[in-house]
């Protein structure tokens, strides 16, 4: 069984990291996940990584492009596949999920096999082989604050899920906690605000808005466009991942967000129109049932204890680069254009 070493303290944090020799990433062939992996690369390259993916529409090979990460393709419900991986790695970082909120509430089951029941199978193996465990979750598990309050979620907010996909976020976190107090199960956990960047599904709201100015089409703002959300590039949350993985203290949560000021939907929309040369063109569509107001993240203790800060400072310099890549990667998500929208129309939005 593998031991750890978890006596850093704040004061000596920056000359004690973990190094890591191989890494298990769940879900390392979807948005975020992949961009870790490319990440771990450029700044860990004496990290082997190894993928696995179910590969469901939000998981593609073509996101490992390039990389050397050698791509499983399985399911994390299979405990013997993962009790083999676990066994010859590390550490774990659990990114696998399912996420998309309109999705659950069409139909809640796949997110509770696969974030509820997936997490299980994952922690087994980790309390079996001794391995580290890094779980990835999200502001959403706190339910929403009210417009124009100045409170922020913080790692001590009770949880307050809406909809059917946070809940199950919400429990896999719990049990998370639950394996490293009652098996003592290394662990640490990073709930993060709303991500953006290269290789994000075009059902999401910025890339589906970038993708459908470039297509031709009039972007689409859900209801009254108010909602506002704590937006962070892809980049700028897998960096805190990395410091959580080398100097985190285990059994810690800790929050990720750009700690922007509050920009709400409309604004968001508005912005990536000026960007492309379309000021003001987009049309109001149907609102999502129980759609959270408002998210802001407290990213104080990584900040002070870890020493984190985002590269992307404002949302602006981040649209233009996720723009660009869009822009400059057609082929990569043109032929789901069609399905997506033929999708949304369904619903009136």
């Amino acid at each position: 069984m593998r031991t750890f070493d978890n006596s850093t303290s704040s004061t000596d944090l920056f000359r004690t990291p973990r190094v890591f020799q191989r890494m298990l990433v769940t879900g390392g062939a979807g948005f975020i996940g992949a961009n870790f992996v490319r990440l771990v690369e450029q700044e860990w390259p004496q990290c082997e990584v190894v993928v696995i993916d179910k590969l469901t529409y939000a998981g593609n090979r073509e996101n490992l492009a390039g990389t050397k990460a050698k791509l499983v393709e399985g399911d994390i419900n299979d405990a013997q596949l993962v009790d083999d991986l676990v066994g010859n790695t590390d550490v774990i970082v659990h990114f696998a999920a399912e996420s998309h909120n309109d999705n659950s509430l069409k139909d809640p089951s796949p997110f509770i096999t696969t974030n509820i029941m997936g997490t299980f199978t994952l922690l087994e193996a980790a309390r079996k082989n001794g391995v580290y465990f890094h779980h990835v979750s999200t502001d959403e598990v706190f339910g929403d604050l009210e417009i124009g309050a100045p409170t922020k979620f913080t790692e001590s907010t009770a949880y307050a899920p809406s909809s059917p996909y946070s809940a199950s976020k919400a429990g896999s976190d719990h049990l998370v906690r639950a394996w490293a107090r009652s098996f003592g199960v290394p662990v640490t956990v990073s709930n993060c605000s709303n991500n953006y960047g290269p290789y994000q599904h075009i059902e999401k709201f910025i890339p589906r808005q970038i993708t459908n100015i470039l297509d031709g089409r009039t972007p689409k703002l859900y209801g009254t466009g108010e909602q506002v959300r704590d937006w962070i590039h892809v980049d700028d949350h897998n960096l805190a991942v990395l410091d959580i993985l080398s100097h985190g203290e285990f059994g810690e949560t800790y929050n990720i967000g750009a700690d922007q000021k509050d920009i709400n939907n409309g604004e968001v929309i508005e912005l990536i129109c000026e960007l492309m040369g379309r000021p003001g063109d987009y049309e109001h569509v149907a609102d999502r049932p129980g759609h959270d107001q408002r998210y802001a993240m407290d990213a104080t203790k990584l900040r002070e204890e870890l020493g984190w800060s985002p590269r992307y400072t404002n949302l602006r310099e981040g649209l233009e680069q996720t723009i660009a890549w869009y822009t400059n990667n057609r082929s990569w998500w043109s032929a789901s254009k069609e399905s997506v929208e033929s999708t949304y129309a369904s619903q009136g939005q």
